[in-house]
């Protein structure tokens, strides 16, 4: 495998800014795959415990591309403080591992 697989998460407060965001990453080849979850979120902003529906995106792509799918998000997103972190995945299927590497390439 060509570079190491991992899954980034992100949330957004819209479906459409959810939806723009997978639809330019994965247009990028920043990620293989983008996937949208309506979630509830409880967090602590401004000293104050929020209740929030959010979409969560989590986006399929390898550790060599993680900083520029990281540039791209921030550079798209509304939140002040977005959530970006990647998880590591440790075991997969090769040949799907192979495809999110091939399909992350970026431009």
């Amino acid at each position: 495998m060509i570079s190491k697989p991992i899954t980034v998460f992100t949330t957004t407060d819209s479906l459409e800014e959810a939806r723009k965001l997978a639809q330019t990453v994965v247009g990028k080849k920043l990620a293989a795959c983008a996937q949208i979850s309506k979630i509830e979120s409880f967090y602590t902003w401004e000293n104050e415990v929020q209740n929030e529906s959010e979409f969560r995106i989590l986006f399929k792509t390898t550790r060599k591309r993680y900083k520029d799918l990281e540039k791209e998000i921030l550079e798209l997103h509304s939140y002040d403080l977005p959530a970006i972190y990647a998880v590591d995945i440790d075991n997969i299927h090769e040949p799907f591992g192979e495809w999110i590497a091939d399909n992350s390439t970026g431009n």
